[in-house]
């Protein structure tokens, strides 16, 4: 019997990571489009979702020394900020979850309040 060497092994987790990424990202756009969702507009919001206060400000500031690209948002939860990046299509992504894109950063911030389940929002990087 041949014994599988560890670089097979390794690209068929990713290759099936992959297809687990692709089938979870088109799931999402279905549901995404099952129950349309009001995109934001560059600006202001501060709302609570599921018991958890979300605000989002236009603009640069925020951590790492303000090195926000221009014009990209800071989303906080409970006060704290959430780490967020936009990709090179448009989408938004998280450090709650790297796997899942967002068509804006309320729809991100929302889908990481749901992913904390509760739980507090820890500091990116070790800042206070």
């Amino acid at each position: 019997m041949k014994k599988i060497t560890r670089r097979q092994a390794l690209g068929a987790t990713a290759g099936a990571l992959t297809a687990l990424g692709l089938t979870a990202a088109a799931a999402g756009a279905t549901s995404a489009a099952a129950t349309p969702a009001e995109p934001t507009t560059p600006g202001t919001v501060d709302e609570v979702y599921q018991g958890r206060r979300i605000q989002i400000t236009a603009g640069g500031g925020g951590h790492h020394g303000g090195h926000h690209s221009p014009g990209q948002p800071t989303v906080r939860i409970d006060g704290r900020e959430l780490h967020i990046m936009r990709n090179a299509d448009g989408t938004w992504i998280s450090v709650i979850n790297h796997y899942e894109t967002f068509a804006d950063p309320k729809l991100l911030a929302r889908a990481a309040v749901r992913d904390l389940q509760g739980a507090a929002l820890v500091p990116f990087g070790g800042a206070a």
